[in-house]
């Protein structure tokens, strides 16, 4: 059941569903994508408000662990953001600030979401560079 969709710049996503369904689980599922895109799109908007505030970035992580509805359609009822900034320079204020504008003005996807009923709520965390193992830190993707 694998699709493949591409865009205007001839990029390509792919899709699978699970065996059970006749999928053969070699791609994310749609609603795994869409999660991960909603991701993407509020960190892209913390990571670009700090660097417009001119704070280092060393690393930066997100989790989601989301709820949907157990009958059909089965939307998002309930998702849950973590953040996780390391920092030298930057403020707890800095980082909070930046996660509320991207929520609640920025973010196209969260906000969509939000407005289907869907309760998202988050949680950050900024720590210092000198308080992350080096192991811990390499681990951290690309900011």
């Amino acid at each position: 059941m694998r699709v493949c969709a591409q865009n205007e710049r001839r990029q390509t996503t792919c899709f699978d569903a699970d065996p059970s369904v006749g999928g053969h689980d070699t791609a994310p599922r749609p609603m795994e994508v869409f999660l991960q895109a909603m991701m993407a799109c509020t960190a892209m908007d913390v990571l670009s408000i700090l660097r417009k505030k001119r704070r280092q970035i060393t690393a930066f992580r997100m989790e989601a662990h989301a709820t949907r509805a157990e009958t059909h359609p089965k939307v998002f009822t309930h998702i849950r953001l973590r953040y996780e900034l390391v920092s030298p320079d930057a403020t707890e204020q800095d980082l909070l600030r930046a996660i509320e504008l991207s929520q609640t003005t920025y973010c196209s996807a969260s906000i969509m979401v939000r407005r289907s009923g869907c309760q998202i709520e988050w949680e950050a965390q900024l720590l210092r560079p000198e308080d992350v193992e080096p192991a811990a830190e390499q681990s951290h993707e690309n900011p």
